[in-house]
């Protein structure tokens, strides 16, 4: 009778072992069909962990009032039951765990009130993944017949579990596969466009010489300038020119995520980490390991995450929320902000060890206004983005057209410009491409405290500002505020909040203007 019911408890298991894709579902699914042939009160799976040279409880169900030894706990190798049936790669037995104590971990189950503990290795295909813990408060020798028994289920477990981690492995290599696809999706999207790099300017030279000597280094990289410079560009651009090119190139818009996201996106998490958090997920730097990690708007990043980016950026090891141990990656950072990181640091903002820490290369990107002679060439290479884009060759700028393209001011930089001849090719009725003189005023307005210089923050703040009144406190649309500044209408709200902008509670109408 109990050899039928052992054989047919086998069965079960094999059953529920080969059905499962998770560890718990698979754990809890096992221990109760190995219950009804022998009692246990402790019972555990423990698998080798090489970074720790140590064994964690990965699977863990316990029947004791007292529990020490409890789930996720390491157990080293060296010294431990555990570790002898690794290396023996054979069953091990204490029957009389309250008066004799042999490994290191026996104390502990000795005071969880247990009597006998049985360890069996976990072998697999020729390897030993680790072992197998089934505990009593009973106590002696068990039969041959339940030790068979226990080690044909270790053997089905050891499988299983081989199985069920070569499942989380194509999973997490699908998963990964659908991250990269995105970021190359997204490169290819907005990747083409290197309009930054178009022009003979002694500014732009400069940069690009910049780039050229920091590009085959490890070296950090921050790049500044105001909004709209092409500062992502000069990232892929050094990328590309490195011989990490080959690698993936992740980036991360620091102000795109609300604060408590950053970390999990840019460190990961574990499965369970917190509310949602129903898988593990690898976060940028993982993603980037072997390539390039683009920090952009680095400046908005919170202060918590800026302590914990700069123990990344000194170890090269990241640590998942949720997560027990560390994992290494290589990773060239470059950083991105149109802020004052300065008076960020002043201010206390910033760290200002970490803004020390990325200051290694600085390159500071001129404004479009300092490089007008590039704008025809700029204007021209956007141009023959939209013919291909609208498909509508032959497409051209009307005298008058260029000579408002060479005057205006270009408050938003590239990114202005180039949305304002997409428009305008969009718009044009025929092949002569006329520029929307509402969109393009040049503004006459003196500089404020012209005798002494502006900072980057002020300097900022005094362009939305016009920007804004310009554009009537109108943010969204063609003859928006964004639209004008080249920036995404959710980052203008976000600028105008920390620089204290608002609209005037009361702006003056056509209906309330005097009629004459």
């Amino acid at each position: 009778m109990m050899i039928h019911r052992r054989y047919h408890a086998l069965l079960e298991v094999s059953n529920v072992l080969n059905s499962q894709r998770e560890m718990d579902s698979l754990w809890q699914a096992c221990m109760e069909r190995i219950k009804d042939v022998v009692p246990w009160e402790r019972a555990g799976v423990l698998l080798y962990v090489p970074e720790d040279d140590g064994f964690r409880f990965h699977a863990l169900e316990t029947a004791v009032p007292k529990r020490l030894l409890e789930r996720d706990t390491l157990i080293p190798r060296v010294g431990s039951a555990v570790g002898w049936v690794y290396e023996h790669r054979e069953i091990h037995v204490r029957p009389d765990l309250q008066h004799q104590q042999v490994f290191s971990e026996d104390r502990l189950y000795a005071e969880e009130g247990l009597g006998r503990m049985v360890n069996l290795p976990l072998l697999a295909r020729g390897s030993c993944l680790g072992a197998l813990n089934i505990g009593s408060v009973a106590s002696g020798e068990p039969e041959v017949e339940v030790l068979e028994f226990l080690r044909q289920i270790a053997t089905q477990v050891a499988l299983a579990i081989e199985n069920v981690q070569a499942y989380e492995q194509l999973n997490q290599m699908s998963r990964q596969l659908a991250k990269h696809n995105a970021y190359l999706t997204q490169e290819i999207k907005e990747g083409s466009n290197f309009g930054m790099l178009v022009g003979r300017s002694e500014p732009l030279r400069k940069v690009l010489a910049q780039i050229q000597a920091v590009a085959t280094t490890s070296t950090t990289v921050l790049i500044t300038g105001e909004t709209g410079t092409g500062k992502e560009l000069v990232a892929r651009a050094i990328h590309e020119s490195s011989l990490r090119r080959t690698k993936p190139f992740v980036r991360l818009n620091c102000a795109a995520l609300p604060s408590g996201l950053v970390d999990s996106e840019l460190f990961g998490h574990e499965r369970g980490a917190f509310t949602g958090a129903v898988n593990r997920h690898q976060g940028r730097f993982e993603l980037a390991h072997g390539g390039t990690l683009f920090l952009d708007e680095i400046g908005e990043m919170p202060l918590d995450v800026q302590a914990k980016l700069l123990r990344v950026l000194e170890d090269h090891v990241v640590n998942r929320v949720g997560g027990a141990r560390s994992v290494r990656v290589d990773v060239r950072l470059i950083a991105a902000t149109n802020v004052d990181l300065d008076e960020a640091v002043e201010k206390g903002r910033f760290r200002a060890d970490l803004y020390y820490r990325l200051k290694v290369f600085p390159i500071g990107l001129p404004p479009l206004r300092d490089r007008k002679e590039d704008i025809p060439l700029l204007a021209q290479h956007y141009l023959q983005i939209c013919q291909a884009k609208l498909n509508r060759p032959g497409l051209a700028f009307s005298e008058t057209a260029s000579a408002r393209l060479a005057r205006y001011d270009w408050p938003g930089n590239i990114r202005e410009l180039q949305n304002v001849i997409e428009r305008a090719a969009i718009l044009a009725p025929t092949p002569l491409i006329e520029i929307d003189e509402r969109l393009v005023v040049s503004s006459s307005r003196p500089i404020p405290n012209a005798d002494r210089p502006l900072t980057l923050y002020a300097a900022e703040r005094g362009l939305i500002l016009r920007v804004l009144e310009e554009a009537g406190w109108r943010i969204y649309g063609p003859l928006g505020a964004a639209t004008r500044l080249g920036m995404n209408p959710s980052t203008l709200r976000s600028r105008m909040k920390k620089m204290d902008l608002s609209r005037p509670t009361a702006l003056p109408t056509l209906d309330s203007l005097p009629q004459s």
